[in-house]
C-alpha cells in the first residue's frame, strides 16, 4: 500500500512538474511574442490622434519638412533599431535632451504628447526610439525594459553627439517607465544623463507578470511564472526577478521623478510606492495623478503633468 502512495504522489509531481513546464512556456510565449507588438502604424496613429487631437499631423508635418528625422543604431544581440529624433523648437537657447521611452506593444508614435512638452513647451531636444522588437525595429522578442536599457542607453549616446548637450533626461512611460528605472541603476551612466522620469512603470517583471497572471487566468506565480522564466533565461539571457526597477533603484543616485495614477489596475498604484522607497540615494519626487488610469496621467491633467516636469528638471539641474 505505502508503495503505491508514493508510486502515485510522485506520478503527480511528475504531472504538476510537465504541466507547469508547458504553461510556463505558454505564458513566456503569451507575454513576450504578441502577435501586435507595436507594428500596427496605422491603428497607433489613429490612437494616438483620438486623444491628442492635431498631433499626427504637427508630427507628420515637422517629418516631412525634415525636423523629424529617421536614424538607426545596432543594439544588444546585433539588431538594427530605429528611432527619431528632432532639435529643440528653439535651439539656439534649447535646454538639453530627453530621450522618450514607449511602453510594451507600442512604438515611437504612442508617446508623441511627451515628444512634443518637451520639444514645444520645455524647448529640449528629442529623441524617440523604437525598442527592441517594436515599431520598426527588429528583435528576437519584447525585452520588458531588462535589455531595453542598454539599447536606450546607446541611443542616448547618439543624440549626446548630435547635440552635444550636458543635461539629458530619459522620460519612460509603463515599460519605458520600467526601462528608465533599471536604465538608472547601472554603474557606467554616461556623466550627461542627470534626470529621469518615471511614468507608471512596473517594480519587476516578477511582480507585474504575478498582477498579469491573477488578473488574466486567475492563477498564482508558482509554478506557471517559475517556469516561464527558466524559459526566458534559457532563450533571451534574462530571468523575471532579475529585471527589477526595485533592484536598480537602489544603486540610483540621479535625481527621479516617478508619476503614476492612483486608479491605475494594469500596473497597480503600489508599484510605484515600492520603486519611491527603493531610491534611497539622491533627489526624488512623487506625483500621484488623481482619477488616472494606466499611462493617462498626462492625458487627464496636461497642465499640471507639464508643470511637475518642468519644475522637477529645474531643481535637477542645480543638483
Amino acid at each position: 500500500m505505502m508503495k503505491r502512495i508514493l508510486y502515485l504522489a510522485s506520478m503527480a509531481v511528475v504531472a504538476m512538474t510537465m504541466t507547469g513546464c508547458l504553461a510556463g512556456r505558454y505564458m513566456c510565449n503569451y507575454a513576450l511574442l504578441p502577435e501586435e507588438h507595436g507594428n500596427d502604424f496605422e491603428g497607433d496613429r489613429a490612437k494616438t490622434e483620438l486623444r491628442y487631437p492635431g498631433i499626427i499631423k504637427w508630427y507628420d508635418t515637422l517629418h516631412d519638412k525634415g525636423v523629424f528625422r529617421d536614424t538607426t543604431l545596432v543594439g544588444e544581440g546585433g539588431y538594427k533599431l530605429h528611432g527619431v529624433y528632432a532639435p529643440a523648437s528653439k535651439p539656439a537657447t534649447a535646454q538639453g535632451t530627453a530621450v522618450v521611452v514607449h511602453g510594451y506593444t507600442d512604438n515611437h508614435i504612442c508617446f508623441l504628447n511627451l515628444v512634443r512638452m518637451y520639444r514645444d513647451d520645455l524647448n529640449y531636444n528629442v529623441m524617440v526610439p523604437d525598442l527592441h522588437y517594436h515599431g520598426l525595429s527588429e528583435g528576437r522578442a519584447v525585452q520588458m525594459g531588462w535589455f531595453d536599457r542598454l539599447d536606450v542607453k546607446k541611443f542616448a549616446e547618439m543624440a549626446h553627439d548630435i547635440w552635444n548637450d550636458d543635461f539629458m533626461v530619459v522620460h519612460g512611460v509603463s515599460m519605458g517607465g520600467a526601462t528608465t528605472m533599471m536604465l538608472s541603476g547601472d554603474d557606467d551612466l554616461p556623466s550627461y544623463i542627470r534626470a529621469f522620469v518615471d511614468d507608471c512603470g512596473y517594480s519587476s517583471v516578477w511582480d507585474q507578470f504575478a498582477h498579469n497572471l491573477k488578473d488574466t487566468f486567475h492563477l498564482p506565480p508558482f509554478p506557471v511564472l517559475n517556469s516561464a522564466s527558466i524559459v526566458c533565461k534559457s532563450r533571451y539571457g534574462w530571468g523575471f526577478k532579475e529585471a527589477s526597477s526595485v533592484n536598480q533603484l537602489a544603486k540610483c543616485e540621479k535625481p527621479m521623478l516617478f508619476i503614476h495614477g492612483d486608479k491605475d489596475d494594469f500596473v497597480p498604484t503600489d508599484h510605484v510606492y515600492k520603486n519611491y522607497e527603493a531610491k534611497t540615494k539622491g533627489y526624488k519626487e512623487l506625483w500621484i495623478a488623481p482619477g488616472s488610469e494606466h499611462a493617462m496621467a498626462f492625458k487627464d491633467h496636461p497642465a499640471e503633468y507639464t508643470a511637475h516636469v518642468k519644475a522637477f528638471l529645474e531643481k535637477a539641474k542645480t543638483l
